[in-house]
């Protein structure tokens, strides 16, 4: 581990030259490339000079130890304790830094919701989570763009696709991919029996053009007029798009613009971001054994969650984590689940490493 530490920082060094040099700053793409080089290894050369720091100040502890007063070997006592525990905890978040970073967690995210099981209900409780997770955008100061959605009249959501842009979005959000399922009394039930529903949610990152085999050749576009609300225009003009990618039978529809133009792109956007999908999922099927002991295995039939009313909790089913505060958490307050979900994903991967 360490001569990968002393690796990483004489590579650092090597950097923090390079992009003081009047050359590399006129060559804007290549100083971009070491800044952001330089960014990725940041916080790992800290890490380690904070450590590097207390393991000196522990050897000079020690000889005091050896070599002072009373008052003094009493003082570095205190100063070892301390130190020693300052470089064990150091260790372990090196090892955390060290650790295979996913390519995709800086990325944007489309997030996708789909009512279950449930009838009106599941839809009720997908527009739930759409709230929550729109709420969860806000808290975090992401931008949220709703690119398509499928409402019942009724306050429901049968589908939903919305692009989350922030900085880690995908690195938070990866794991809520999987069956969330609702235990609650319905409005429209009188006997005030608990009715259990369902929707899945997916979770993908954004794309480049680069980063997916895209063949326009292979996706029929279709053209229709949009419906439900949307202003003047939405239900006279043909601005709805369909997108049939042939090759696997993906359909995107996007309606929730007036342009034509601007439901093109963005369904395209969507399009790009399954494929990529589909294509991680292939990897992760061929590496089977690892992905059963991984918390994201993005399986969409998994039931990863239960959301229970009558009692106010919040159940994750991965990792044994129950809470009881459903009201807060449904408004977006998700981070207690979400960073048990990280530390467990981070506890698995350490056991491989």
């Amino acid at each position: 581990m360490f001569d990968k530490l002393d690796f990483i920082t004489e590579k650092y060094d090597e950097l923090s030259k390079l992009v003081s040099d009047p050359e590399v700053i006129n060559n804007q793409p290549v100083w971009q490339k070491h800044i952001k080089e330089m960014g990725e290894m940041e916080p790992i050369v800290k890490k380690y000079t904070e450590y590097k720091k207390a393991k000196s100040d522990l050897a000079e502890a020690k000889e005091m130890l050896e070599e002072g007063d009373e008052e003094m070997r009493e003082l570095a006592k205190m100063e070892i304790g301390d130190l020693e525990e300052q470089i064990q905890q150091n260790e372990e978040e090196l090892k955390v830094l060290l650790l295979p970073k996913d390519p995709n967690d800086e990325k944007n995210v489309i997030l996708e919701i789909r009512a279950g099981t449930g009838g009106e209900e599941a839809a009720l409780f997908g527009a739930d989570l759409l709230r929550m997770y729109t709420r969860y955008a806000e808290r975090n100061r992401w931008k949220t763009e709703l690119m398509d959605i499928n409402d019942t009249g009724l306050g429901g959501v049968k589908e939903a696709v919305m692009l989350i842009k922030g900085k880690g979005a995908y690195s938070r959000l990866k794991f809520e991919s999987g069956a969330h399922r609702v235990q609650r009394v319905p409005e429209t039930e009188s006997s005030g029996r608990v009715h259990t529903s369902a929707a899945t949610v997916a979770v993908l990152p954004e794309v480049d053009d680069v980063e997916v085999n895209l063949d326009p050749n292979d996706v029929r576009v279709d053209v229709y007029r949009a419906s439900g609300n949307g202003g003047q225009c939405v239900n006279t003009t043909d601005s709805a798009v369909r997108l049939t990618h042939e090759p696997t039978g993906l359909v995107v529809t996007c309606q929730d613009e007036k342009s034509q133009i601007k439901n093109k792109e963005k369904a395209f956007k969507v399009l790009k971001a399954r494929l990529y999908d589909l294509e991680m999922q292939k990897q992760q099927d061929e590496i089977a054994g690892q992905r059963k002991s991984q918390v994201g295995s993005g399986d969409r039939s998994e039931r990863i969650r239960t959301y229970n009313f009558p009692q106010g909790r919040v159940s994750d089913h991965r990792i044994g984590m129950t809470i009881y505060k459903l009201d807060t958490f449904l408004d977006g307050d998700i981070d207690e689940i979400i960073d048990g979900l990280i530390t467990n994903d981070q506890a698995e991967k350490m056991k491989a490493f």
